[in-house]
C-alpha cells in the first residue's frame, strides 16, 4: 500500500497544506491538539474535494442514463453475436461511438478521488511513523499524534499491535471498537447508496445483464470496504465515511429531483409534480419545466408514468405545452366563462331542465294546438282557387292507382323470367 501511495506523492503537499489550513481554523475553536480540530479538517477536505468533483458527478449521471437507454440495443447485439466475441465488442464500440457514450464515465468520480485518498493515507501513515510529510512540520506532527477521535488516534489501525497503539497514547480496545463501528457504518452507507440506485432509480421495464451486474456490486462493494477497512488508519476511515455519506445524500437529491425515466422514482416525482401543478395551475420551478418539456417532446414514446401524468393534467382541465409550461385547456376555459367559477374536471356539466307543473304543461299544450290550427288555416287561405281541383284530382288518382299496382311496383321483375329449377323427385 505504501508503494501505491508513494506514486501519488506529487499531491501529498497540496493535501497536507489544505489540512493544515483547516486545522488552523478549527484549532482556534476546539484547541490545536484535539481530535475535533484534526477530524473536522479531514471532513472539510472531503467536502472541498467533492464540491470540485460536482461537474464529474453530473457527467457520471448523464453517462449512466445513456447506458441505461442503450441497454435494449446492447442486449440485441449480445444475442446476435453471442458466438463471436470479437464482433460483439466491435459492434458495442460502434454503438458507443454513434451515441457519444463512454462506459468509463461512471467511474470518473472514483478515479478522480484516488490521488487524494492515497495522499491522505500517506500523510496519516507519516503521522503514525513520526515522519514529517508535506507542510506538516515537527510541531504539527506532535499535535496530530496527540489527537484522538473517541479515544482512537488518527493514525491507529484495527490491525495494529497493542504496543504500537500504546505508543500513540491509546488502548487497543478503544481503537478496535472505534474502527469496527466506523467500518460497519462505511460499509452500510455504501450498501444503502447502491441499493437506493437499484431499487428506485432504474428503469424497471428493461431487464439486462447490466442490471444483474449492478445488483451483484451492491453486495460486493460493502464486503470490499469491510476487508480493506481494517487496514485503514482512523483518519482515512473518517475520510471514506464522509465521502460515502456525501455520495448518498447527493444521490438522494438527484433521484428526488431528476429521476431516471421509467423508474419508481419517476413515478413518485410525477405524482408530486401533478399535485403541485393542479393545486397552483402552473409549473413553478425551472427543472420541472425541463422535465415537462421532455415529456411533451416524446409524444407516443412516453412510458406508463409519463402518459398517466399527461392524462391526469387533461382530466384536471390543464394542458402541457412544448416549452414546459402548463395552461388551461379549451373545455375548462369554456366552462369557467359560462358560470364564472373555475372547474377542475375539464368537461362541462350537463344542465338538467326545470320540472313543470301539470297546469303549465296543459297550458303549453293548448297554445301549441292553437298555433298549429292558425298555421293550417293560413295555408288553406293562401292556396289559389284553380289549384284546389288539381290537388283533389291528384289525390283521387293516387287512391285509384293504389288498387291496381303494376307488377313492377309489386316487386316482380320485367322481361323474360328465369326458368325455375325442376323439383327433385
Amino acid at each position: 500500500m505504501d508503494t501505491i501511495a508513494s506514486l501519488f506523492s506529487f499531491i501529498t503537499t497540496p493535501v497536507s497544506w489544505v489540512i493544515v489550513q483547516f486545522h488552523s481554523v478549527y484549532g482556534a475553536i476546539f484547541g490545536p491538539d484535539t481530535g475535533w480540530a484534526w477530524g473536522l479538517s479531514i471532513v472539510s477536505l472531503v467536502i472541498l474535494i467533492r464540491i470540485c468533483l460536482i461537474p464529474l458527478f453530473v457527467k457520471q449521471i448523464k453517462s449512466t442514463r445513456a447506458m441505461q437507454t442503450l441497454q435494449p440495443e446492447m442486449k440485441k447485439i449480445q444475442e446476435r453475436y453471442k458466438n463471436d466475441k470479437q464482433r460483439q465488442s466491435e459492434e458495442m464500440m460502434k454503438l458507443y461511438k454513434e451515441t457519444g457514450t463512454n462506459p468509463l464515465s461512471s467511474c470518473l468520480p472514483i478515479l478522480a478521488q484516488s490521488p487524494f485518498f492515497f495522499a491522505l493515507y500517506h500523510v496519516l501513515n507519516g503521522i503514525a511513523t513520526g515522519d514529517t510529510i508535506g507542510v506538516i512540520n515537527k510541531s504539527l506532527l506532535e499535535s496530530a499524534q496527540k489527537a484522538h477521535i473517541f479515544g482512537a488516534p488518527l493514525a491507529a489501525k484495527f490491525t495494529d499491535s497493542s504496543s504500537k497503539v500504546e505508543a500513540l497514547g491509546a488502548s487497543l480496545t478503544d481503537v478496535r471498537v472505534v474502527t469496527a463501528i466506523m467500518i460497519v457504518l462505511m460499509s452500510a452507507s455504501q450498501f444503502f447508496t447502491q441499493r437506493q440506485l437499484m431499487t428506485k432509480n432504474v428503469d424497471t421495464t428493461v431487464k439486462t445483464p447490466f442490471m444483474q451486474q449492478q445488483k451483484m456490486l451492491m453486495y460486493v462493494f460493502p464486503v470490499m470496504f469491510a476487508v480493506f477497512g481494517i487496514n485503514f488508519p482512523v483518519g482515512v476511515l473518517v475520510y471514506w465515511l464522509t465521502t460515502n455519506v456525501w455520495t448518498m445524500g447527493q444521490q438522494m437529491y438527484v433521484i428526488h429531483n431528476n429521476p431516471t425515466p421509467g423508474s419508481k422514482a419517476q413515478a413518485a416525482y410525477l405524482e408530486r409534480l401533478h399535485k403541485h401543478v393542479t393545486t397552483n395551475g402552473k409549473v413553478s420551478r425551472r427543472r420541472d419545466k425541463v422535465i415537462v418539456k421532455a415529456i411533451v417532446a416524446k409524444g407516443r414514446d412516453r412510458n406508463e408514468f409519463e402518459r398517466k401524468f399527461i392524462n391526469g393534467l387533461s382530466k384536471a382541465g390543464l394542458a402541457a405545452q412544448t416549452d414546459g409550461t402548463v395552461i388551461k385547456s379549451d373545455t375548462a376555459a369554456a366552462v369557467e366563462a359560462e358560470d364564472g367559477t373555475p372547474t377542475t374536471t375539464g368537461t362541462p356539466k350537463r344542465q338538467q331542465p326545470k320540472r313543470q307543473t301539470k297546469a303549465q304543461r296543459q297550458s303549453a299544450a293548448g297554445k301549441a294546438a292553437e298555433e298549429s290550427e292558425q298555421k293550417t288555416s293560413l295555408t288553406k287561405s293562401d292556396e289559389p282557387e284553380d289549384a284546389k281541383p288539381a290537388a283533389a284530382a291528384k289525390k283521387g288518382g293516387a287512391k285509384s292507382g293504389s288498387g291496381t299496382r303494376s307488377k313492377a311496383q309489386s316487386g316482380q321483375r320485367k322481361g323474360p323470367q328465369r326458368p325455375k329449377s325442376p323439383s327433385k323427385k
